[in-house]
């Protein structure tokens, strides 16, 4: 049974990439535009095994949207990385109260991503 990652980003570009990345490994994607779209879709979704998310997107952004899925029971516990341009220490710290996991910063390529990803995701 493959995993499967919800990515969040409002850059259709950034999604259809990184789906394609992980599906040539084998792993299942569903892709949402915002965290709005997201909290929507992980709502229904069930056996997500990892989301990925940007942090600036309109409606709700990377953080807002960590904050509110952990809420949900389904996934106070699963991995969630965030993919974003900000390196620096406080919107990490923010990221990391919210309850991210960890981080791939932009640009970044396929290996790094899928090391990333199977570190987290099994």
């Amino acid at each position: 049974m493959p995993k499967k990652i919800l990515i969040v980003d409002d850059s259709a570009a950034i999604r259809q990439s990184i789906s394609f990345i992980l599906r040539q490994e084998g792993y299942e994607t569903v892709e949402a535009q915002d965290g709005l779209e997201a909290l929507t879709m992980a709502g229904t979704l069930t056996g997500l095994d990892l989301i990925i998310t940007d942090v600036n997107m309109p409606n709700l952004d990377g953080i807002g949207f960590i904050r509110k899925v952990r809420e949900l029971p389904a996934y106070k516990f699963t991995p969630i990385l965030v993919l974003t341009t900000e390196s620096q220490g406080s919107k990490m710290n923010e990221g990391k109260e919210a309850g991210a996991t960890g981080w791939i910063v932009k640009p970044f390529n396929a290996d790094k991503l899928l090391g990333i990803v199977s570190k987290v995701a099994g």
